[in-house]
């Protein structure tokens, strides 16, 4: 989809976020598009012990070239990744190891956030925590801390949404002196809203905002759409 300008921000996408979640114990995250190319992404996953559990992550991103990324996961291990085209080799890229490909869940399902107790699920108890991330080419680490409360409005959601403070960590993978990474490890002012999925403890993001050598980014829903359905125990006659 083709970005806009808005109220002197760059809109650089918009984004059609379907979910699922089973019985609270499998979710599924799909479609994703950004404005200058077409990309796709879809997150599959299991709530075990009440922690989101990552089983596999497929994205696709066409502009003028274009490129797939592949993971499988078992019990928060990397087991399987691809990358298509295969990214050349850089002499000062960190090296990953084994180490870095476990205890990882993957970009998309590290903007599911699990909310634990009974408390107001929309509140700032929903951002204080982390995660650390594998792409298929990096390892990076994200943090979360409270900034406000807001509405949010958009199609199949109106409601309350808690927004999130990210800061962005590189860990390996990547070239230390590449501006993007530099520009990125140093933001302050990245943020992200989390909506809730009805009948669940987990909330999804609506709407992302981050500064840009261009400007700043948004992100934002364009359609929201989630199920959750809770599994009963057969009766026996």
């Amino acid at each position: 989809m083709a970005g806009r300008d808005s109220g002197g921000q760059r809109r650089l996408g918009r984004r059609d976020r379907r979910g699922s979640v089973h019985g609270v114990r499998r979710w599924r995250l799909e479609r994703i598009a950004f404005s200058g190319g077409k990309g796709t992404g879809v997150a599959q996953g299991r709530v075990v012990n009440g922690q989101l559990v990552p089983v596999s992550f497929v994205s696709t991103y066409a502009s003028d070239k274009k490129s797939s990324t592949r993971i499988q996961f078992a019990g928060g291990n990397v087991m399987e990744a691809s990358i298509e085209p295969e990214p050349e080799p850089v002499p000062d890229r960190i090296a990953l190891t084994d180490a870095h490909r476990r205890g990882v869940v993957d970009p998309m399902t590290a903007l599911l956030l699990q909310v634990p107790g009974t408390a107001d699920l929309v509140s700032r108890e929903a951002c204080t925590s982390g995660s650390a991330i594998f792409n298929g080419q990096m390892r990076f680490d994200l943090r979360f801390e409270f900034k406000r409360l807001e509405t949010a409005k958009t199609k199949g959601y109106q409601g309350p949404a808690v927004v999130c403070a990210v800061y962005f960590t590189p860990i390996a993978g990547h070239v230390p002196d590449r501006p993007g990474i530099k520009y990125a490890a140093t933001q302050r002012d990245m943020e992200v809203w989390l909506a809730p999925i009805a009948g669940t403890r987990v909330l999804v993001p609506c709407r992302v905002r981050a500064p840009t050598p261009l400007g700043l980014a948004v992100l934002e829903a364009t359609q929201f759409v989630s199920t959750a359905t809770v599994r009963t125990a057969a009766k026996v006659q």
